[in-house]
């Protein structure tokens, strides 16, 4: 199944705009957790387990599992195999980007050794730092446009509107996306405008503090879909107590009962 047709199916069953980021500290995860023999495995098991009904993606930043080397990574790989059996899709954060053939082999790695049904990606490079990952049809491209850290100032000002016109005419096959903040609703809005109902992955609520009513207006499109509005912390540090699992589905039934308070508004 094609990415976009994935995330749909998912929007659609569990009424959900909610991404959850899986992004792992072994130093916020309880002690039980830590006595098992693959601990970020089993945090993330128990994550999914628990919201897997409530969200319309989930986002590893796979930087959370290089940290830890060779294990890390493994471990990425068989939450994202645990997730697919979810139907829900997996967006990689890795935020890739380089010369041709460094490109195909993070998209070989992406898509065919992690499994991930779509990945962040840079433009800085331009159009054929990006062509080996769009080879791949029926996976998403999420390429950066207006990220939700303060520095995104220091260069982006300058280009995003650009990058949005320019991701819109590569989407040749239906697989692009982009990222934009949610802590620049103005922008996100004019952006949307410009490319119409391709997804939009939006970082930057919970603990960056966005305005959640003005990002849900801003970023949905005119169906009220294609917001992927991630919240990564706020959801799976919602408690760091033995009931972490069921306060993070509370703290993600929680978000999607309020994005689609402002989608029906």
């Amino acid at each position: 199944m094609k990415f976009l047709d994935k995330l749909d199916k998912a929007v659609k069953q569990n009424n959900s705009l909610v991404c959850v980021g899986l992004d792992v500290d072994l130093q916020k995860v309880p002690q039980t957790v830590l006595n098992q023999e693959d601990p970020i495995f089993v945090f993330n098991r128990e994550i999914v387990n628990a919201t897997k009904d409530l969200v319309c993606a989930y986002k590893p930043n796979i930087a959370f599992y290089e940290r830890y080397g060779v294990y890390g990574l493994a471990s990425l790989i068989k939450t994202i195999e645990l997730i697919q059996q979810t139907g829900i899709p997996v967006i990689l954060d890795a935020k890739r980007g380089d010369i041709g053939t460094s490109s195909a082999a993070y998209a070989e790695a992406a898509f065919n050794i992690y499994k991930a049904d779509a990945v962040t990606v840079s433009p800085y490079m331009g159009k054929d730092s990006l062509e080996p990952f769009l080879e791949y049809r029926d996976k998403g491209v999420i390429v950066l446009c207006l990220t939700s850290n303060p520095g995104s100032k220091d260069f982006q000002r300058d280009i995003f509107i650009n990058v949005a016109f320019q991701v819109k005419d590569w989407n040749k096959h239906g697989n692009l996306g982009l990222v934009v903040g949610a802590t620049k609703p103005e922008d996100l809005a004019e952006i949307r405008k410009i490319v119409g109902e391709m997804p939009i992955l939006i970082p930057g609520v919970g603990a960056q503090g966005a305005d959640l009513a003005a990002a849900v207006k801003a970023g949905v499109d005119k169906h009220g879909n294609r917001a992927v509005i991630n919240s990564s912390r706020g959801i799976i540090y919602a408690s760091k107590g033995e009931d972490f699992a069921q306060a993070a589905a509370g703290a993600a039934r929680k978000l999607r009962d309020e994005i689609n308070k402002y989608r029906e508004k």
